[in-house]
């Protein structure tokens, strides 16, 4: 998979792509990641991209010009394009299992208070991470790119991400590891019977449990899909 991100901040991915699993994911080539400047592209000789909006209003929009010219630069017929925006879809682990099958992603970060309206009709899609407002999509676009690469067939074992939270949707189960007592706190003994068949009933159960009491939604959609 490749992946290209478009964003007027290049330095904020240093930290990103030089730890953790995105690193090794790069390392053994399960991944391409490239961080491209929106200001490369601009034709401005002052390297301009963003000018204050039409009609008014605060602060800068950022113009179509770079960004079109970013993307026809980068897009090839295997290309998937999304638009990091508060007004788009929001994000979530089905949507990431999704993105594991295309061959390669452009990410175009959003800018302060906007975007001119005509860079909508370069994507293919429009992704939230939530019902808040970022100063920008640079964020958001590590939180999708970390969620897809952990994904990729060998970047992390596959029981890992089978068991995460949403995938059958609820919650995870709660895990815990030595010492098995703890200021008072105690390992739940089942966990220690060896018995799989009782302990995978118990991590059901929890799940159930867990997603009840903390995320009843996802229940009601699991319902109304019923």
């Amino acid at each position: 998979m490749k992946i290209d991100i478009l964003t007027l901040f290049p330095h904020m991915f240093e930290g990103f792509l030089n730890e953790s699993i995105i690193k090794r994911a790069i390392t053994s080539e399960k991944v391409i990641i490239n961080i491209h400047d929106i200001r490369d592209y601009s034709l401005d000789p002052h390297k301009k991209v963003d000018d204050y909006g039409f009609g008014g209003g605060a602060g800068m929009v950022l113009m179509p010009q770079p960004i079109f010219d970013a993307v026809d630069a980068l897009r090839t017929d295997e290309s998937f394009v999304i638009l990091m925006t508060p007004q788009g879809v929001k994000y979530n682990q089905k949507i990431a299992y999704d993105f594991t099958s295309k061959k390669h992603i452009i990410i175009i970060c959003g800018h302060y208070e906007g975007f001119d309206e005509r860079i909508r009709t370069l994507c293919d899609m429009e992704i939230s991470i939530g019902d808040f407002v970022l100063t920008g999509g640079e964020l958001p676009s590590m939180v999708i790119t970390d969620s897809v690469v952990r994904l990729i067939d060998g970047v992390i074992n596959d029981e890992s991400h089978l068991n995460d939270s949403f995938n059958n949707g609820l919650l995870d189960y709660p895990v815990y590891t030595k010492p098995v007592s703890f200021r008072g706190m105690d390992v739940p003994p089942i966990l220690l019977s060896g018995h799989h068949e009782n302990i995978r009933k118990y991590r059901m159960e929890e799940q159930l449990k867990r997603t009840r009491l903390r995320r009843p939604d996802l229940l009601e959609v699991e319902n109304e899909k019923e």
